[in-house]
């Protein structure tokens, strides 16, 4: 294609990665099908072939296919565009408010709706830094590790879903956010020194926040009950809480009181032998120094 004697490239999925639809789940299969049945329908009722629609979003015929047969998950500005193209009036751009629903796998989706309705996070983490605390590059490097290996758009996928789960901290009124790493998690270097500069930075910056507390177990610290892994507490504004644990209840998520009243006591023990916030933050801002 070319515009004013310029060539365009349409874009395709080497472009856009990782936003395949699970076919496990349910729920995403039927909005994203139902929405690309929609763009289908507008686009035959005011007569586009999809080779000239595509063109007209920017988008390569096969990936127009796709995203019509439910295949693919439209972005927003693939939307957007089309609504647009296809003077549709507000009704297609508006499918995002579903698609975006179920643009990330079902179980990360699960844990991000608990973590958006949270008035208290509460974590305890052995292993490596946090979710909620990862740059994109930390993210990245993580999944890329990981055995049997992800594909690129595996790795993209999953990338920007733990990503996405970070607008816990855009949340109004924000909600009470506690995080205890063990010493080991912030030296290992992770992606490489400039990737692991920015994660301590990024530490940093987070743990100045004034609804965060952020402490560091130091190596150093006596046994403490966070050494069998994980911990998770998190609380909601009915009182009702969720927690889970590596070394109890079979790692499971509970809102039974009991083992909710364990894990706290658990947690609350781990903080209480974990250096205080100010101590952290100095002993983190040690650590970027030395890098």
């Amino acid at each position: 294609m070319s515009v004013d004697g310029e060539a365009v490239r349409l874009r395709g999925e080497a472009d856009e990665p990782g936003w395949e639809v699970d076919p496990d789940d349910e729920w995403g299969v039927a909005v994203i099908t139902t929405v690309g049945r929609q763009l289908k329908l507008r686009r035959e009722a005011v007569g586009m072939r999809a080779a000239d629609f595509g063109r007209a979003v920017g988008y390569g015929e096969d990936m127009v296919y796709k995203i019509e047969g439910g295949k693919r998950i439209p972005r927003q500005e693939f939307l957007d565009k089309a609504d647009e193209v296809l003077r549709a009036g507000g009704l297609l751009a508006a499918t995002w408010e579903d698609v975006k629903r179920v643009r990330y796998p079902k179980k990360v989706r699960e844990l991000a709706k608990l973590e958006s309705q949270a008035v208290e996070i509460g974590v305890y983490e052995s292993i490596s830094i946090n979710g909620l605390l990862q740059t994109p590059e930390h993210a990245r490097a993580l999944f890329e590790s990981w055995q049997p290996a992800y594909t690129p758009e595996e790795v993209e996928h999953l990338v920007a879903a733990r990503t996405a789960r970070q607008a816990v901290f855009d949340r109004s009124p924000a909600p009470a956010l506690g995080f205890v790493q063990e010493e080991a998690t912030l030296r290992r270097p992770v992606g490489g020194t400039m990737v692991w500069r920015q994660q301590l930075e990024r530490l940093l910056e987070v743990g100045r926040l004034r609804n965060v507390t952020l402490q560091v177990m130091p190596t150093s610290s006596e046994a403490h009950p966070g050494l069998n892994g994980r911990i998770e507490v998190l609380k909601f504004g009915d009182g009702s809480a969720v927690g889970r644990s590596d070394g109890a209840f079979s790692g499971r998520p509970s809102s039974d009181p009991k083992q909710i009243r364990i894990l706290e006591l658990r947690y609350g023990t781990i903080r209480a032998q974990a250096l205080p916030p100010r101590e952290s933050l100095s002993f983190i801002q040690q650590l970027l120094g030395e890098t």
